[in-house]
């Protein structure tokens, strides 16, 4: 296992160009795994909703129900 400390020491030995592919190749990792996280919590919130553990609200019933949540103590 690396440490940071020791992969960032391997990466600056590779030229900037391959660092810059790395940099650009990590991030679009990083894009696909949060999209991936989003789509699945998308799908396990859809799930709930169709079995009746989440229920639908129009916009006013939310705001005020995020209202009384962020006025009420803890």
């Amino acid at each position: 296992m690396f440490t940071l400390a020791a992969a960032i020491e391997v990466v600056e030995q590779l030229p900037i160009d391959q660092q810059d592919m790395l940099v650009k190749i990590i991030r679009n990792r990083q894009i696909e795994r949060r999209r991936n996280e989003i789509a699945q919590n998308g799908r396990e919130a859809l799930a709930a909703y169709q079995i009746g553990e989440l229920k639908s609200y129009t916009a006013e019933e939310a705001i005020t129900e995020l209202r009384n949540m962020l006025d009420s103590p803890e």
